[in-house]
């Protein structure tokens, strides 16, 4: 089993911007005030922003999974 990552479903996020604020490594910013789009690099997987997200729409994956924010 590789790495977890966050991945935000970018079709069903509304940009609100709660998991920015959550992130410990600041992975996560808001694509063009559309949707959260997370640096892999940084990402640690600790989840946070998938619990800290009113929207539920970030999922934790497996590295290899991840979709650049397309889920």
């Amino acid at each position: 089993m590789g790495k977890r990552k966050a991945n935000p479903n970018k079709n069903n996020c509304v940009a609100c911007g709660v998991c920015v604020g959550q992130c410990p490594r600041e992975a996560i910013s808001i694509y063009k005030g559309c949707y959260a789009l997370v640096d892999t690099l940084k990402c640690i997987g600790c989840g946070i922003c998938q619990k800290a997200c009113p929207a539920d729409v970030i999922s934790m994956v497996d590295e290899g999974e991840v979709s650049c924010g397309n889920s």
